[in-house]
């Protein structure tokens, strides 16, 4: 779907016209003539208030107007909602949404993410196309073109994650994902390597070779690297690539591993993300680590009571087969440290305990510092997305020692599970900045609403984003 600013404001007659409604069938700034044109006893019989969630399609003329609840005040998250609600109901090519004109910092950026994300659809498998939006072009008067820009940078870089993670774990070998995100960075300054098996081994990443060993499909390991030469910042990410989890030996149920495909959510957010930050051009290097596995059950499994030889820090006791994501994230952050970014970010459906703790719309943030987690929860705000800083409480760290290895991967005791698993990547974190962004909760949309549409959500690719220009923004002048 086409998105773009027109300068007038001039409704054609015949137009699909998406229009804002405040409570009490108070019109949004810019959309009073719509409002005023459509039948006012339709409008009553209809029971539509302007209420958030609400959308009421209507005649006008001979046009079509659709009517969408902002709620008592326009905000930048409630045009953004609205906009993502208003986008499902247009049935023609074409529409202008009057949604921008409201006086509200951003709007054309918040309405913009509304639209290009609650536009979004997986059909890859599908064969029917009753419910697919056919809107192609929409036209937003009086938008600002800059905010334009820097929003769908955001929407396409979820899109992309949204894309990889809605992908059946048949289609996303860790060669497949890799040549995905080689595709995506093709014609923008991002080179992106990958290492094979062979040289996997060579670099000694045992944590990921361990992980890697049940399955008949090879790691693989992708550096992404995007050096603009305004660049003063460097920051390093690290995204968990489980691109199937059974569990290994300590096997999940039936129920469990239905939604497995999700555990490489971390690779493809940290991918898209930089992907996105390298589209707007921003003023920060950004290295990108991706290891990239399954999870399988086979007769050279990783077996409970293994010990692990990550590529740099402490030897790891495999006490659960099911905590693998943090192995690969060893490596990872062993290998992202070797290019010495000022910032590392890793990223990770890791722990139900964290999903437990914060429910399905919120994501955890440890930081190795409380001013690391405020940017990161500072990015996040901005980018409309949810974190709650969780402690990274140094107390429980003895629950991770091992009689036979410098670590374990699981304490073995129920509670505790998230900071358990922060715990264990601080050892491989080293001692600049680092921050752990664990997503297991909001990785996927269980509903339809706004912006976001059920499946794979794409969060943390918009705060990564956003993250990423502050660090810009922070360059020496």
């Amino acid at each position: 779907m086409e998105m773009k600013v027109v300068e007038h404001d001039v409704v054609p007659g015949g137009s699909t016209v998406i229009a804002g409604v405040l409570s009490e069938l108070n019109p949004l700034p810019g959309s009073e003539t719509v409002l005023d044109s459509v039948d006012e006893a339709l409008l009553k019989a209809s029971g539509f208030e302007g209420k958030p969630g609400q959308v009421l399609t209507l005649p006008r003329g001979d046009g079509i107007a659709v009517l969408v609840g902002i709620g008592d005040e326009a905000s930048f998250e409630s045009l953004r909602t609205a906009a993502g609600n208003a986008i499902r109901a247009v049935k023609t090519p074409g529409a202008i949404c009057l949604l921008a004109q409201a006086p509200v910092d951003g709007a054309t950026r918040a309405v913009a993410e509304g639209l290009g994300l609650g536009a979004y659809q997986y059909r890859n498998y599908k064969t029917k196309s009753d419910d697919e939006l056919t809107v192609e072009v929409v036209e937003i008067p009086g938008g600002s073109g800059e905010e334009l820009e820097r929003a769908l940078a955001g929407i396409d870089a979820t899109n992309l994650a949204r894309d990889l993670t809605n992908t059946p774990a048949a289609d996303t070998a860790p060669s497949e994902v890799a040549a995905v995100l080689e595709r995506a960075a093709a014609d923008l300054p991002v080179e992106v390597e990958v290492w094979n098996e062979a040289r996997i081994r060579k670099e000694s990443l045992g944590a990921l070779l361990g992980v890697a060993a049940g399955s008949d499909r090879p790691p693989v390991l992708v550096v992404m690297s995007y050096q603009p030469e305004s660049s003063h910042k460097h920051l390093g990410l690290v995204g968990k690539g489980i691109t199937f989890d059974s569990g290994g030996l300590s096997l999940k149920t039936a129920s469990l591993m239905e939604e497995m495909k999700d555990d490489m959510t971390g690779a493809a957010v940290v991918g898209a993300a930089t992907i996105g930050i390298a589209r707007l051009g921003l003023p920060v290097r950004v290295t990108t680590v991706i290891p990239l596995t399954d999870n399988a059950v086979g007769g050279n499994a990783m077996r409970p009571g293994d010990v692990l030889r990550p590529v740099a820090g402490p030897t790891i006791e495999v006490l659960n087969t099911d905590a693998e994501g943090r192995l690969i994230l060893a490596d990872g952050l062993g290998v992202v440290r070797r290019y010495e970014p000022d910032m590392i970010v890793d990223v990770a459906t890791l722990t139900g305990a964290s999903k437990v703790a914060l429910g399905e719309k919120i994501a955890a943030v440890f930081g190795s510092t409380s001013n690391v987690a405020s940017l990161v929860l500072e990015a996040a705000s901005r980018a409309g997305e949810f974190f709650w800083e969780l402690p990274l409480f140094r107390h429980y760290r003895t629950n991770l020692d091992s009689n036979i290895a410098d670590i374990k991967n699981i304490t073995g005791g129920r509670y505790g599970g998230a900071i358990a698993a922060a715990l264990f990547l601080s050892e491989y974190a080293g001692e600049g900045d680092w921050a752990h962004l664990d997503i297991a909760g909001p990785a996927r949309w269980r509903e339809t609403a706004g912006e976001q549409v059920k499946g794979g959500s794409g969060v943390g690719v918009r705060t990564l984003i956003e993250l990423a220009a502050t660090l810009g923004d922070r360059a020496p002048k």
